[in-house]
């Protein structure tokens, strides 16, 4: 099993990181991508100085359950669906030959998540089609594409398709976020009128960050409960703290039963 995970910034793995770490524990790849390299994410640290720190944090992320973190070299905040972006995307993903393609909706908040998600849903049917990007071989079956949630509703919100339950990889889905100390501990904070809330010292810092994480989390899988107990069972179902949720994109292979089971293991 090769799970890939496209997304805008080098801190967007969030919404998939329990399903990867359950995919590498259980002898399969994981892939994340950022499409930018995050250079406009601080509200000190200049910009080529900020690139290098984020990538360095994403790697760090990324060893934490196991996965590689590839972060590619687009300015942050002026990411365009492009056909060059496009067909480089292309590339990445026939090179890695995933069984489950994940990305953003192209409806979320931010210009860069919507062109992210943009360029995956545009990329899809493409990989199957050999006289674009002829220099990487095309796939001879398309993936399972899924997007990830968010809580916009125009032009149409989120729809709940796999709910997983990742209570087991809480631990690694807080630790790795906490790997992008320049995101959470720093410009967050700044952004969102919170920065006088985080503590100075490194292991309150965590506790910090795991408290929110707690909360972030379990919203999830309050939100989608009746999907947990229809895939878990009612007992086991309303047991579930923390889940992650995915919408089957239309473009992609459909899955059935089976390959739903495979591909999100319980």
């Amino acid at each position: 099993m090769k799970l890939m995970f496209v997304c805008a910034h080098p801190d967007d793995e969030g919404r998939v990181t329990g399903l990867a770490a359950r995919c590498v524990e259980r002898g399969g790849e994981a892939l994340l991508v950022s499409v930018t390299n995050g250079n406009a994410g601080h509200q000190e640290m200049p910009p080529e100085e900020l690139a290098r720190t984020r990538k360095e944090e994403a790697r760090r992320a990324g060893e934490v359950i196991g996965a590689e973190y590839l972060v590619l070299d687009h300015d942050d905040a002026r990411l365009v669906p492009t056909v060059e972006v496009r067909e480089e995307l292309i590339g990445l993903i026939r090179d890695f030959h995933p069984d489950l393609l994940v990305g953003l909706r192209p409806v979320d908040y931010h210009a860069d998540h919507r062109a992210a998600g943009q360029l995956v849903v545009d990329a899809s049917y493409l990989l199957t089609v050999p006289r674009v990007r002829p220099d990487v071989p095309a796939m001879r079956q398309m993936p399972v594409i899924c997007l990830t949630y968010d809580r916009f509703r125009k032009p149409a919100p989120f729809q709940c398709d796999v709910a997983v339950a990742v209570d087991e990889y809480f631990e690694k889905k807080a630790r790795s976020l906490a790997c992008h100390k320049s995101q959470f501990f720093e410009w967050l904070p700044y952004n969102g009128r919170y920065l006088d809330q985080v503590p100075q010292e490194e292991a309150e810092r965590w506790e910090w960050l795991r408290e929110r994480c707690e909360d972030r989390f379990a919203h999830v899988a309050d939100l989608f409960r009746e999907k947990l107990i229809e895939r878990y069972g009612e007992e086991r179902g309303r047991e579930v703290r923390y889940a992650e949720v995915f919408e089957v994109c239309e473009y992609g292979r459909q899955p059935d039963a089976e390959l739903i089971e495979e591909l999100f293991p319980r």
